[in-house]
């Protein structure tokens, strides 16, 4: 009793810090054994889109396989089931999820709209073609079923097109010569005369730098995408608003992601996309290593910062996504990049991208290969599909900075909290041995109640009834503690669909306000504090 007691005190005395100060530098070695994450809320850092979570859907056929595993089922654009109650559920619920339409086919994809004279046949098997399969056709009658799914969902659509017509083997090994746009325009214009709203055109999958498959010059990229730009201007010429022009959908590099956007600036290309593979082959036996390491995850911060500063030094209107992410190439790796382990990649890979100022995050795939966020038979939903919801419906686009003075094995990550006041703090806890007790601390900040003019101690905080001092927080754990489960708990309870295939109530837990935040062993934590008074976020 007497130690519950000292705890509540000390935690009115950080609160009482907030409440009476604009500032609050706080001494965390008197925090009775629990750490600090100190939030800078006077000005974001950077921001994301409203719709900053994204995911893909691509082109494998069911007899892609990977290391001798077969991960793709009918889970392709022309072949999955748009019926299924469970997947019109999902996407439902984010209103809107942006969803990416693409991957390493689509450079090897006509469109069936009769320009082509081809006959509109599928992707075959052919070990001696590209990627291991023959061109493919997408039937109009297919894309028609597609949108009309995409209407029903309220999904925002982008859409990569096959930027290999028409190109020639040059000398030095990559693929050169203008782009032959005839059958992506005739595609452009369908789509603009059956009303069909394509958020963004992207051009090309993985075919900048080295290249994936085959590489195109910089120089030539960017004189292509200024004829996708000029295709969309005169097409929708007269429509209300245009899609988005989006390139190149690769690896980053930057010597030639500079060129490409040297030469598109100021304005020509909307979006500079980047894809991130980062933890490896999907055969790796090593990947929850590399998922658990502080220091691992940390490396790809470059890659963010480094385009980042390509742009602000570029004076281009052109903004960054990540246009493609599953962490591990070749389909993934089963119960690792589709269980509850892989939420911590994930949602770093979200908290990270959005610190450097990236407007989208793009997760391979929405269903497919072993990194879907929905199980490719039964559409059930995996862990990181309830990771990605949450952060959608809790994490604002106004970016604020976070310093955290314990362990590395803690990663913070802060946000103005979405259509509410205050905001979201995101913990994620590495370690599978402590639990950690968080206190959050200000810099620049106060809680809403320190706002109220003339205000006096009615009663202490935390030692009575303090309704606008309580918090939400929503804890994810794996069931049964097994990392590799895929199925995940929120709150201590089990998260599934009922019986109509719908997706569960996400319900916070209420707590007091002057309590630190207890994170678990291997767990998650979003917390919202609407009582933390931000002025970025006001």
């Amino acid at each position: 009793m007497a130690a519950g007691l000292l705890l509540k005190m000390v935690g009115f005395c950080v609160w009482a810090l907030f409440w009476l100060g604009g500032t609050a530098t706080v001494s965390t070695t008197a925090l009775a054994g629990g750490d600090a994450v100190v939030v800078d809320a006077r000005s974001a850092v950077a921001a994301t889109d409203d719709d900053f979570v994204c995911a893909t859907l691509d082109w494998w056929p069911p007899d892609k396989c990977d290391y001798g595993t077969c991960s793709w089922g009918r889970a392709s654009l022309l072949n999955l089931n748009l019926s299924n109650k469970i997947l019109l559920n999902a996407v439902k619920a984010f209103s809107p999820l942006k969803l990416r339409l693409g991957g390493s086919l689509q450079d090897m994809l006509i469109y069936d709209t009769g320009d082509s004279h081809q006959s509109c046949t599928p992707f075959v098997k052919n070990t001696s073609a590209m990627f291991g399969f023959s061109q493919g056709c997408l039937p109009l009658n297919r894309w028609d079923e597609l949108n009309a799914f995409f209407q029903k969902s309220g999904a925002k659509i982008i859409f990569g097109l096959n930027a290999l017509n028409g190109r020639v083997p040059m000398p030095d090994g990559s693929l050169g010569g203008p782009w032959n746009y005839t059958n992506a325009a005739s595609f452009i214009r369908y789509a603009v005369n059956k009303g069909y709203d394509i958020h963004g055109w992207e051009l090309g999958n993985e075919l900048s730098g080295s290249g994936v498959g085959a590489r195109i010059d910089a120089d030539q990229y960017a004189a292509d995408v200024i004829t996708l730009k000029q295709i969309i201007d005169s097409t929708y010429q007269g429509n209300p608003s245009k899609p988005l022009v989006l390139a190149p959908g690769g690896f980053f590099d930057a010597a030639w992601f500079t060129e490409l956007v040297s030469k598109t600036k100021p304005s020509q290309m909307d979006v500079i996309t980047h894809h991130i593979y980062n933890l490896g082959p999907g055969v790796d036996d090593h990947l929850i290593e590399k998922i658990l390491n502080p220091s691992y995850l940390d490396g790809e911060a470059s890659t963010f910062s480094n385009l980042q500063g390509i742009l602000k030094s570029a004076g281009t209107s052109t903004v960054a996504w990540v246009g493609e992410a599953g962490g591990a190439y070749n389909s993934g790796h089963h119960l690792v990049t589709d269980a509850f382990v892989f939420s911590f990649w994930y949602l770093d890979q979200l908290g990270m991208s959005s610190k450097y100022d990236t407007k989208s995050y793009c997760r391979q795939t929405l269903v497919g290969g072993n990194y879907g966020l929905l199980n490719k038979t039964t559409f059930e939903p995996n862990p990181d599909y309830y990771s990605a919801l949450l952060w959608h419906r809790l994490m604002g686009t106004k970016v604020l900075s976070t310093t955290f003075n314990g362990t590395n094995k803690i990663r913070t990550y802060a946000h103005c909290a979405r259509n509410s006041e205050g905001i979201t703090l995101l913990l994620i806890n590495l370690s599978g041995n402590n639990t950690n007790h968080i206190y959050v601390a200000s810099e620049g900040a106060r809680t809403q109640s320190a706002r109220k003019e003339n205000r006096r101690f009615g009663h202490i905080p935390g030692l009575g009834e303090a309704a606008e001092l309580t918090r939400e927080e929503y804890h994810l754990t794996p069931k049964d503690g097994n990392l590799q489960s895929q199925q995940v708990l929120l709150n201590g309870n089990v998260l599934a669909t009922d019986a109509n295939g719908d997706i569960p109530k996400l319900e916070p837990v209420q707590v007091e306000g002057t309590q630190p935040i207890t994170v678990g062993p291997y767990s998650i934590v979003f917390a919202h504090i609407p009582s933390f008074y931000a002025p970025a976020c006001s």
